[in-house]
């Protein structure tokens, strides 16, 4: 087994929220001047967005990714292939983001860091949320899953196949457990509102790998965006901490490039890991110059549980 060795310095982390179309040769700048060591992609690039993934996955800093929903927008539904651009029985956007990810694609997989002492294990790729099995065709076809049951073996696998006893969770949405309120992070925030849109193959996976006596310092997803569609009063909670003080970061700002003027930010996540521990997450907003213009603390260690919207 590799060594358990904790990290001996702070590990930053850069955790990408759902991109939309939204990347620019910019955010690889901006990423090096912030001097992040990992970065972490939530999923939904844009639908099937070949060639912004294309541009994501050409980053030299070490990175994980799952691909969510939009991913494979006019493949995984009967309404999307009716509106598919481009001619299916000749091309295939899904398969050339794969391709294009390589290992950096974690969904049902893993990716061990040895430098970082850790892994990246991936929950079920292109997940649109819900107690509803969706894409019944699609995970048969592409992956030979056929419900929630299978999905949480192969998320299991993975986890059991991780090199390090400090793991990671990624996902494109969240895991249940976080909560029925429209504001929750993973939360229904449409008509009916309420209720527990996570993923509950991801909890189960999630839950069953803290059985085993795995640490698990960071859960980050996306999917279900900050800003909420039924009010404009508040914003969607971002942060969950468990009992076992692991941390469920929701990354969904977006859009995630915005214009003031002339001038563009951009957001990222921001996680500050300190052995197995996370100490510190924050959203910032990058500007010209690629200065931080401003960051919104959403979790600091302390001897207390800290909890924020």
């Amino acid at each position: 087994m590799a060594s358990q060795k904790t990290n001996s310095k702070t590990l930053k982390i850069a955790v990408v929220g759902d991109v939309h179309d939204q990347w620019e040769e910019e955010d690889g700048i901006a990423l090096k001047h912030l001097g992040v060591d990992l970065v972490l992609f939530v999923g939904d690039f844009g639908n099937e967005s070949v060639e912004v993934v294309r541009a994501i996955a050409s980053l030299d800093i070490p990175s994980s990714s799952v691909l969510g929903n939009h991913d494979a927008w006019y493949t995984a539904t009967e309404w999307g292939r009716k509106k598919c651009p481009y001619d299916r029985t000749k091309e295939d956007w899904v398969e050339e983001q794969l391709d294009l990810l390589g290992e950096t694609h974690v969904g049902y997989g893993k990716l061990d860091f040895p430098d970082f002492n850790l892994t990246v294990v991936g929950g079920r790729p292109f997940s649109w949320g819900g107690s509803e099995w969706k894409y019944a065709d699609f995970y048969e076809n592409r992956f030979g899953v056929r419900s929630f049951d299978e999905s949480t073996a192969r998320i299991l696998a993975a986890a059991n196949s991780a090199a390090y006893q400090t793991i990671i969770f990624l996902g494109h949405n969240g895991p249940t457990g976080l909560g029925d309120r429209p504001e929750d992070p993973c939360g229904r925030d449409w008509i009916p509102l309420g209720g527990d849109f996570g993923d509950p193959d991801f909890a189960e996976a999630i839950s069953r790998t803290l059985t085993a006596g795995k640490t698990i310092p960071l859960v980050a997803f996306g999917h279900m965006h900050h800003s909420l569609r039924h009010t404009k009063k508040i914003q969607r909670k971002r942060i969950f901490r468990n009992p076992e003080g692991t941390i469920y970061l929701n990354a969904a700002s977006v859009p995630r490039i915005v214009k003031d003027g002339k001038e563009k930010r951009r957001s990222f996540s921001i996680v500050l890991m300190e052995g197995d521990a996370i100490s510190q997450v924050s959203l910032i907003w990058v500007g010209k110059d690629f200065t931080v213009t401003s960051e919104e603390i959403l979790y600091q260690q302390s001897d207390k549980v800290v909890q924020t919207a």
